[in-house]
């Protein structure tokens, strides 16, 4: 029968008992620490707040863009979904209402006309949020 020795079996575990002391130490101190700065488990949180959430206020938004009667315009707008859209050779002046609940909405009008004057805003729940106008050949103008 072959004598074991406890030098031979510390060799052979002393890193696995390394491991696992630290292990324990560490585990030992972080629900030391959560205790002591007051730290609770309350579980899953399941408030259903997703479910109360209303929708946000409706946002009316009007584009409008005017000129000289007579002038012809090409207008490029992002809708309420800032998809881009455009309308070719409208007389003007030329308006779009829409309304959205969307938490947030990114409006943006481009304009281009045949005459010497064009102007163009954006209205947000009757506020003018931007408003320009260029006077120069084939007047080019946008607001955002």
């Amino acid at each position: 029968m072959a004598k074991i020795s406890v030098a031979g079996v510390l060799k052979r575990v002393w890193i696995p008992l390394v491991i696992v002391a630290v292990v324990a130490v560490a585990g030992f101190s972080v629900h030391r620490l959560r205790s002591f700065f007051g730290y609770q488990d309350k579980g899953p949180i399941t408030s259903g707040i997703a479910d109360d959430i209303k929708p946000f206020n409706p946002k009316h938004v009007v584009y409008e863009v005017f000129g000289p009667p007579g002038t012809i315009a090409n207008i490029n707008y992002l809708d309420v979904n800032a998809q881009p859209q455009r309308v070719s050779n409208v007389p003007l002046p030329w308006t779009l209402s829409v309304t959205t609940t969307l938490a947030s909405v990114s409006v943006n009008v481009v304009a281009q006309g045949n005459s010497d004057q064009i102007g163009c805003r954006i209205i947000v729940n009757g506020e003018v949020k931007d408003e320009r106008s260029e006077n120069e050949v084939n007047a080019q103008t946008f607001a955002w």
